[in-house]
């Protein structure tokens, strides 16, 4: 029951972001529609380290694969950012009225789980409408690990800053950045080793294996999922220790305040 009622809250929050659904409907076709048309078709050499294999690809499918991490990891982020951000005193009021943690943390994890996984296939789906794909389950697989990445970011940083401007221009810098230093059209550099540090590197190399390789790329699956593990944990530690309650104290000192004794003027 606690966990059925975490998740309608979390669902409903999220169904009253209207901006964040116009993005899924409207944007994130849009944007895959531009990078496909508006980047030349004139191959691009690209060393694929997920393989090991060196490969050719036309650079607006190439170019595709970064537009759909760049627009699925920005609104993944900002739906969980938001959300977060504005419930954040109310999940402090719940813990503190005695709701389990346990439960509004899970709830949040599930809905960022099914969110990332609908807009990572509507994303492969509307994808697949331009050019052919060797692994197309890869390529989805590849871009929802990269969505709850951010979507785990987008809930840390929504503990830790203290204006919901200052969240979204991270979780927009953060995702280009680490985007724009991975796509070989943008940054010839793209294979330096620096690259393999970023939050999404694993993701970046899976998404262009599914897109133009028969390799499964488990290495690199494994670790996007490590760093959607790490940015998780440190979300829940932050979550933790945000809603503890604080009015009782640690050396056994009662919760209301301490009467001092009375003395003369």
């Amino acid at each position: 029951m606690y966990f059925v009622t975490a998740t309608r809250m979390a669902l409903i929050e999220h169904a009253r972001n209207r901006l964040a659904l116009w993005l899924v409907a409207l944007y994130l076709p849009t944007w895959l529609a531009l990078s496909f048309l508006a980047i030349p078709a004139q191959p691009v050499q690209y060393v694929l380290r997920a393989s090991g294999e060196t490969l050719w690809a036309h650079g607006n499918q190439l170019s595709q694969i970064s537009g759909a991490l760049n627009a699925v990891t920005q609104i993944v982020g900002f739906m969980m950012f938001s959300v977060t951000f504005r419930t954040s005193a109310f999940d402090r009021r719940l813990a503190l009225a005695g709701y389990p943690r346990t439960y509004l943390v899970t709830a949040k994890i599930c809905v960022l789980i099914t969110i990332s996984a609908i807009i990572s296939v509507y994303a492969t789906a509307a994808m697949t409408l331009f050019w052919h794909q060797q692994r197309p389950p890869v390529l989805a697989l590849s871009i929802f690990l990269a969505a709850v990445t951010y979507g785990a970011l987008g809930v840390l940083l929504a503990t830790l800053v203290r204006g919901e401007l200052e969240g979204m221009f991270l979780i927009l810098m953060i995702s280009i950045a680490d985007v724009g230093l991975q796509n070989p059209i943008a940054n010839h550099a793209a294979n330096n080793h620096f690259v393999s540090v970023l939050p999404i590197y694993g993701a970046m190399q899976a998404a262009t294996a599914g897109g133009f390789s028969s390799t499964t790329p488990i290495t690199h699956l494994t670790l996007q999922l490590v760093w959607f593990t790490a940015l998780t944990g440190l979300g829940l530690i932050v979550f933790h220790r945000n809603t503890r309650d604080r009015r009782t104290h640690l050396c056994g000192e009662p919760d209301g305040p301490t009467e001092r004794p009375l003395t003369a003027a």
